[in-house]
């Protein structure tokens, strides 16, 4: 039998952030240590990342979504990491105008074990400028 709870710890460690449970879904948040201004005012809630699953099953499976805050720079690199670890880019846009740099948001999906989808996107981190940092001050190096 699989144990959300566990499985959403070991979900966190590989991520290297903290796990929040909220209403059934097992989520991850993080920021990225990147200098970004919207209108010429710093912003730091722009450049943010969170991933989570949900609706987990008895064989482990869940699905399980990300939408992450990229530089447009990494967009190229970064979506062909994910795309080739298997995962489903199904967005990639600019949720904010008049951000200094340009910061892209991209929406990335699987159906399978939360465990395995972290550690496709622990790849796919390795072409970040910055790694993303969670709550803890965890992150990559």
């Amino acid at each position: 039998m699989v144990e959300f709870n566990s499985v959403c710890t070991q979900f966190a460690e590989i991520l290297r952030g903290k796990s929040k449970v909220n209403n059934g879904v097992c989520s991850v948040d993080f920021h990225r240590r990147v200098d970004v201004t919207v209108q010429g005012k710093p912003c730091k809630s722009v450049a943010s990342a969170r991933v989570s699953f949900e609706s987990l099953d008895q064989q482990g499976v869940a699905i399980n979504l990300a939408e992450i805050a990229i530089l447009e720079e990494e967009s190229a690199k970064f979506m062909k990491a994910a795309i080739e670890q298997g995962l489903i880019v199904s967005a990639l846009h600019n949720q904010w105008i008049l951000t200094e740099p340009t910061i892209m948001h991209i929406h990335i999906q699987s159906v399978e074990s939360p465990l395995n989808f972290a550690e496709k996107l622990v790849y796919a981190f390795g072409e970040l400028s910055s790694k993303p940092v969670g709550e803890q001050g965890g992150g990559y190096n």
